[in-house]
């Protein structure tokens, strides 16, 4: 049984069932761009007898169709279950996987979104009396916006570190006394490298918080652990999200590296990507998500193209509970990766997550950059490292990462190490591969 004050399993798929029938029945009064695909599928389509039957009469939803929508229909597309005046909300994604989506919102998907992102922070153990530095530029990206009107409905006192340089956002994050910084993992470390630079003591802080997301780090354990290091006294609370769909997990509180579903407003599924099928407990597949409470733009059966590993059947209605009392659907270790970002090389499938755990293991790599090629259908991967300024065997280090490498994965990585500053460096999401 869950722990008291949580939703049985049983309880959870109940509610999903409610929320959909009501979803449905709002996009079929009113939405373009979902009854173009559904409607010549039957009435059975649009009343299905069970979440299992939902999954198996409605096709999955892909983002090239959404980008395909808004460039026959500019500039919002036909996804939209209301009229244009209904919509309050403007974001985009960040166009770092291809075509940028544009979104809208109505005051009452972004009810539903930023009661999920409070429970982000809950998880996280932020709220009143905390102090939440946001150490990015506010542009169309949704997240940000969200995050901050939740904490301030929290009650914390949020800071706002956009239109300043990493040495600003230190200064005033260390001279704020802020205890919850939010950003990538990456611009995480970046801003404990360029406090190192400055002789910035981070000690002298009060950040007890990194809330990150944006890219897989915060749950991959060698970074987790790199992150910890670089802000003493802070623990990293790792989660995920998507401009599409909005906040999906938080991190369990009991168990670092693992996510959980938002399920009261998510129905969650785990595919093969190349099949399509449900995954077996404890097997890699792809996230696909039907946003329950966001009718106002939503997506049915959305492929994500997030990896992750389920610790049960999404399906399943008795589940054994997590540590921290829940039953949502739990993912272990986190995002894993993008599902288009693996590489084959030489028969073995390289992911960028897990390369960022073998870099990660070196406190001498202050940054690093993989170079993809490919020669007559064939990948082959080299790697740039960029030590640290105080490293005296810069050759050494490459040499041990190369030696880590070839262990992990029984592959040679040719290892070169570049001069201190030469590596580009990112507040957003890295871009750590190139393809050459």
């Amino acid at each position: 049984m869950p722990a008291a004050g949580f939703p049985t399993r049983a309880a959870l798929r109940a509610a999903q069932r409610e929320r959909l029938r009501a979803l449905l029945g709002m996009v079929r009064a009113g939405n373009a761009f979902h009854r173009a695909r559904l409607d010549p599928l039957g009435d059975a389509v649009w009343q299905p007898a069970s979440l299992e039957d939902f999954c198996q009469r409605v096709p999955l939803t892909t983002k090239a169709e959404l980008v395909a929508d808004q460039r026959a229909h500019p500039p919002f597309g036909t996804n939209l279950t209301h009229p244009l005046e209904h919509y309050t909300r403007f974001h985009q994604t960040s166009g770092t996987t291809g075509t940028p989506l544009r979104w809208l919102d109505t005051p009452e998907s972004w009810e539903a979104l930023v009661a999920c992102w409070t429970e982000v922070f809950h998880a996280a153990d932020v709220g009143r009396g905390d102090r939440v530095f946001f150490a990015f530029s506010f542009g169309p990206f949704i997240g940000f916006w969200m995050a901050f009107e939740a904490a301030e409905r929290l009650g914390c006192l949020c800071l706002p570190g956009g239109g300043l340089n990493s040495v600003a956002r230190l200064r005033a994050l260390l001279d704020l006394q802020a205890t919850v910084l939010c950003c990538t993992p990456t611009y995480a470390l970046h801003l404990a490298e360029t406090a190192a630079r400055e002789g910035l003591d981070l000690r002298r802080g009060a950040v007890r918080r990194l809330l990150v997301a944006g890219e897989p780090g915060g749950s991959v354990p060698a970074t987790r652990a790199r992150l910890q290091a670089a802000w003493p006294g802070a623990r990293v609370a790792d989660h995920h999200g998507m401009t599409e769909v909005g906040p999906v997990t938080y991190e369990c509180p009991a168990q670092p590296g693992v996510l959980h579903v938002m399920e009261h407003a998510f129905l969650a599924e785990v595919l093969d990507p190349a099949t399509g099928r449900p995954v077996a407990a404890g097997q890699r597949g792809e996230l696909v998500l039907t946003t329950l409470l966001r009718s106002g733009s939503p997506l049915l059966r959305y492929r994500t193209g997030d990896l992750v590993q389920p610790r049960f059947a999404p399906e399943q209605t008795e589940v054994p509970p997590c540590a921290c009392g829940r039953v949502e659907l739990a993912l272990e270790g986190g995002i894993l990766g993008r599902v288009d970002d693996m590489v084959i090389v030489r028969g073995v499938n390289v992911y960028p997550s897990a390369v960022d755990e073998v870099v990660r293991r070196f406190p001498d790599v202050v940054e690093y950059q993989v170079q993809v090629r490919q020669s007559a259908g064939l990948a082959e991967l080299t790697l740039e490292i960029e030590p640290t300024p105080d490293c005296t065997d810069p050759a050494g280090l490459a040499a041990r990462v190369q030696a880590e490498l070839q262990a992990v994965f029984a592959l040679r990585v040719p290892v070169t190490f570049v001069p201190p500053g030469t590596l580009p460096r990112f507040e957003l999401k890295a871009r750590r591969w190139v393809k050459l």
